[in-house]
């Protein structure tokens, strides 16, 4: 099997799972108990969390663990929206946006926030001038994300907090979800007051996540309870998650540069295979992320391409995963503008380091095959 949709989900590394065993084994008490075990597993989760918060470079308080990508970006809409609405109630979330942020964004609207979109260009990047166009006193909030799941689009969040910055006392959320691992990501780096991050898309497990706050932002919690993760998320810590994240994001961390390498060298190697097909249209830019590369094929269902991939042990998504199973059009892709005669086929591939190249090698013979056989040849 070749496995080309790692931006779904990544298979987990040997150490994390056998991490996440270990402390199962060896620290399985409460953290909020006072007794001595319980005083030691806690122990073992601060550790954790300060280990992501010295690759951050943020305070370790403000590293909240949460079940993942989409409870994060929750936790960030809501609150930060909630908590600094005495700045204004505007919010601006790009048109691109997992629906994660998007449906959050559509709640706000219900609660007395007003929550406008930022287009995107034909290459489904965000519009900066819009954005200073669209930006106003009362805004609050920009949520944007990283690199687009479905096109592996990069944002240019450094000049887009230059423009917040100079223009409003806006907080700016990113959804890291997709460039942590391939890009560098911290609150030094990028200037942005929020980082959300999902374990399992950097071969960690399902469950687990974490949200970042830059030093002194604050946060309402969404969850109501007994007031654990530092009063922000009420509910009995999962210390062995915990622990499995920050084993992922320290190993996404390390060796970044040979990471991208070898990624852009395999998706810019399929990327040229592709453009030999004169039906063939890709749909991710020139400027996007190093493990993703999105393509459709002229007048063909995606679904169909999928199908026939899989036969030959080719396992790709449509666009993202999390919509791949509807029958509705991406927003992404409407939000981009693309035709009519591509909108539909639209197939995204995307690598992990765990892919070789022999992978896109056979990956090549597949598809020539699975094309000639679409077109009756």
């Amino acid at each position: 099997m070749i496995y080309f949709d790692n931006s779904a989900t990544t298979k987990a590394h040997s150490e994390i799972i056998n991490t996440f065993v270990a402390v199962n084994e060896k620290f399985w008490a409460n953290p909020a108990s006072i007794h001595e075990f319980g005083h030691h597993t806690n122990e073992l989760l601060e550790t954790a969390r300060e280990q992501i918060a010295e690759i951050l470079q943020t305070p370790s308080d403000k590293v909240y663990f949460t079940s993942g990508g989409t409870e994060s970006n929750n936790l960030a809409i809501f609150g930060l929206a909630n908590k600094y609405k005495y700045r204004g109630n505007h919010v601006l979330i790009s048109a691109i946006e997992h629906p994660s942020v998007l449906e959050a964004g559509k709640r706000l609207s219900t609660q007395g926030f007003k929550v406008e979109y930022i287009p995107v260009n034909k290459d489904g990047v965000i519009s900066l001038e819009e954005v200073e166009k669209l930006l106003r006193d009362d805004t609050v909030l920009v949520s944007v994300m990283h690199v687009n799941n479905e096109t592996g689009a990069i944002q240019p969040i450094k000049e887009l907090s230059s423009i917040v910055r100079g223009n409003s006392r806006a907080l700016i959320h990113i959804d890291a979800v997709q460039s942590f691992g391939k890009m560098k990501v911290n609150f030094d780096e990028l200037d942005v007051d929020a980082i959300t991050i999902s374990s399992h898309k950097i071969h960690g497990l399902k469950g687990s996540g974490l949200l970042a706050l830059k030093k002194f932002i604050e946060v309402e919690p969404i969850l109501f309870g007994g007031g654990q993760e530092l009063g922000i998320r009420s509910g009995t810590t999962p210390v062995p998650l915990a622990v499995s994240t920050a084993k992922a994001v320290r190993m996404a961390s390390q060796n970044i540069e040979d990471h991208v390498e070898k990624l852009q060298k395999m998706t810019n190697d399929l990327a040229s295979f592709l453009q030999t097909f004169s039906i063939v249209k890709l749909i991710s830019p020139e400027n996007r992320a190093p493990h993703i590369l999105t393509f459709s094929v002229r007048k063909l269902k995606g679904e169909v391409l999928i199908n026939a991939l899989q036969k030959e042990g080719v396992l790709v998504s449509t666009s993202s995963a999390c919509s791949s199973r509807q029958i509705k059009t991406s927003h992404v892709l409407k939000a981009m503008h693309i035709e009519d005669d591509y909108i539909k086929g639209v197939i995204r591939l995307s690598l992990s380091t765990m892919n070789t190249l022999d992978e896109i090698q056979q990956f090549k013979k597949v598809f020539r095959h699975v094309m000639n056989v679409i077109k009756g040849e």
